[in-house]
């Protein structure tokens, strides 16, 4: 099977975008729209998003590099603008430490990287059996098993989600956008494009083999910009002075009223950002 993709833009250097773990590409399209604008943007959908792939399939997110380097033999793309959020800044990050010379520049939106403290505690966990109790992000992977999974109407599910404080800092035109991207048609209206079952496994799988991503990052030679929410509890300040300690190159840039969703509430000052880096390095 090939690897299912959306492409937005026709002309300017490809550029490679990577979702996060429950976000399909499409909930990015304001983002997307303004990286389209000087760049031919490409958006792989990952495994979670193949038609009948399996959960099960995966102990960690190694795989999803695979399909990502894959996909790129699939395409034969020359070197190319690596973006990544969350989940997809990791499988971003793994695919450029693994095969640098295809990857022009690497822009990490809030990636889930967690320093090597953190990564050790949870090789315990996980030892234990405890994952699905005990797991760093649980409280995001019981949200994805318990939230809502069929809707009859889009309008009220967009209201609905407008009232969540998870929200707080998404305009309204970003939130119709999230809310459009993750419903797919389903049999009595709408139904999650991203199923809970994948989500849970997503987050279980994460965090615990990280510690060969802060042995490689030494060796990263490419331009590598990372964007942060200033309130974001996934990649914190004390992880990214880490990885400028291992990368000095490393340009990070942090948006205030931002959290983990960042490219969502914020598209024009991420996408802001990530021009300028790239003016300056390209």
């Amino acid at each position: 099977m090939s690897i299912p993709y959306f492409t937005l833009g026709e002309s300017g250097l490809p550029l490679l975008f990577l979702h996060a773990n429950g976000y399909p590409p499409e909930c990015y399209r304001p983002l997307i729209t303004r990286l389209s604008e000087h760049y031919h943007v490409t958006s792989m959908r990952q495994r979670p998003l193949w038609p009948n792939s399996r959960p099960e399939e995966i102990e960690d997110w190694t795989p999803l590099t695979d399909d990502f380097l894959r996909f790129l033999d699939e395409h034969q793309t020359g070197a190319s603008i690596a973006v990544g959020h969350s989940l997809g800044g990791i499988v971003a990050l793994r695919a450029a430490l693994r095969q640098p010379d295809r990857f022009r520049a690497l822009v990490l939106i809030d990636p889930v990287l967690f320093p090597p403290y953190f990564i050790r505690s949870w090789q315990v966990i996980r030892a234990l059996g405890l994952g699905y109790q005990l797991h760093p992000l649980v409280l995001a992977a019981k949200a994805a098993r318990d939230r809502r999974h069929q809707f009859d109407d889009l309008d009220r599910l967009f209201k609905g989600y407008r009232r969540k404080s998870v929200f707080r800092y998404m305009g309204d035109s970003a939130l119709r956008a999230y809310v459009e991207g993750i419903a797919c048609p389903g049999e009595h209206g709408y139904k999650l494009c991203y199923s809970a079952d994948w989500e849970m496994r997503i987050y279980v799988t994460s965090v615990w083999s990280d510690m060969d991503i802060w042995r490689g990052l030494p060796a990263l030679n490419i331009p590598l910009l990372i964007v942060r929410g200033a309130e974001t509890d996934t990649f914190w300040a004390s992880t990214a002075r880490r990885v400028q300690r291992k990368v000095p190159s490393a340009q990070v840039v942090t948006i205030p009223q931002a959290t983990h969703l960042v490219p969502l509430e914020c598209p024009d000052e991420v996408y802001q950002a990530i021009q300028e880096f790239f003016q300056e390095n390209l």
